[in-house]
């Protein structure tokens, strides 16, 4: 019985050891998280609502309006001619909205996307947006 206990012990004490280190595989909190507020905003426009938390306040900021035009989309023809019209052409609103939630020294602690839409170049224009590729060097 002694042994089943230690056994059970030393099981306790290595899962007790194993943990994960989250990381953000989010772009926009890569880039975001840690930095000033007042530079969020100086960059892309001010919050349109703020609440106190207690150690910080939360901001709702909308932004990023731009409208695109997306041209239509075809198959492939036979010879590399153009085949037939997958979607039409179209016209796009994109828009961006985001919860920020900051420390007590205007610090920004998490980003929230709560409004996004697939962007130009990929799943996310708040991503395209907000932490846009840094070129190569």
């Amino acid at each position: 019985m002694t042994l089943r206990t230690f056994a059970a012990a030393g099981l306790a004490i290595v899962l007790a050891g194993c943990t994960t280190i989250p990381t953000s595989a989010d772009p926009i909190s890569s880039r975001w998280v840690g930095q000033s507020a007042g530079k969020f905003f100086a960059a892309f426009g001010p919050p349109i609502s703020d609440a106190e938390n207690g150690a910080g306040v939360n901001y709702t900021w909308k932004g990023g309006y731009k409208t695109v035009r997306v041209p239509a989309k075809y198959a492939e023809g036979a010879d590399g001619k153009r085949g037939k019209q997958i979607s039409p052409a179209r016209t796009q609103y994109l828009r961006c909205q985001a919860e920020i939630a900051t420390s007590s020294d205007y610090t920004i602690r998490s980003i929230r996307v709560v409004g996004d839409i697939p962007g130009v170049n990929g799943p996310s224009y708040c991503a395209e947006f907000l932490a846009p590729a840094q070129p190569a060097q």
